[in-house]
């Protein structure tokens, strides 16, 4: 996954080549939000992301550039390493998301994330999403091409489900 937060007064996400403007919940998955905006005290406007092992453990929440290990997490011994302007989290030595840190409170970050029922969610520089089960095998999320687009003014702004739908704008 590969996103990128501009700090004005409107948060503004580019995700997967599109930019979503001022949508709480930018990634969501079945009912788990997988990237969302928060507004943390003291900071302003921030991103937040579960990260899930493969068999659905909940390991730890990056909030904005910084990560917080669940109990499970500390337990699975997750790594936590920070190289120059980067933060790694690794678990058996491969690494499940990198953030990479930028001028200012701008950061990016890469992660492979895993739903909390054990599928792999793909976000890169390709225009759409995808959810890959454990056979490795790509489900097709509603046969839509998103590059470059504007989403604004929706509570959720791409909402995956399982079964292969997917709803661009939710309220």
């Amino acid at each position: 996954m590969s996103h990128s937060l501009v700090f004005i007064k409107v948060p503004i996400v580019t995700l997967s080549t599109n930019k979503f403007v001022g949508i709480p919940v930018i990634l969501k998955y079945e009912d788990t939000p997988m990237l969302e905006i928060i507004n943390e005290q003291g900071i302003g406007f921030t991103t937040q992301i579960p990260i899930f092992h493969s068999d659905g453990t909940y390991l730890a929440k990056v909030r904005g550039n910084r990560v917080f290990l669940t109990p499970e997490g500390k337990k699975a011994n997750i790594v936590l390493e920070q190289p120059m302007g980067k933060t790694v989290c690794k678990l058996d030595n491969r690494i499940l998301f990198e953030l990479t840190h930028g001028v200012g409170d701008e950061f990016k970050a890469d992660a492979e994330l895993h739903t909390p029922d054990g599928y792999f969610l793909k976000c890169d520089n390709t225009p759409m999403p995808s959810l890959i089960n454990a056979n490795n095998t790509a489900l097709k999320v509603a046969g839509v091409t998103m590059s470059g687009c504007t989403i604004q003014g929706f509570k959720v702004g791409i909402w995956l489900k399982k079964n292969g739908s997917c709803i661009i704008g939710a309220n």
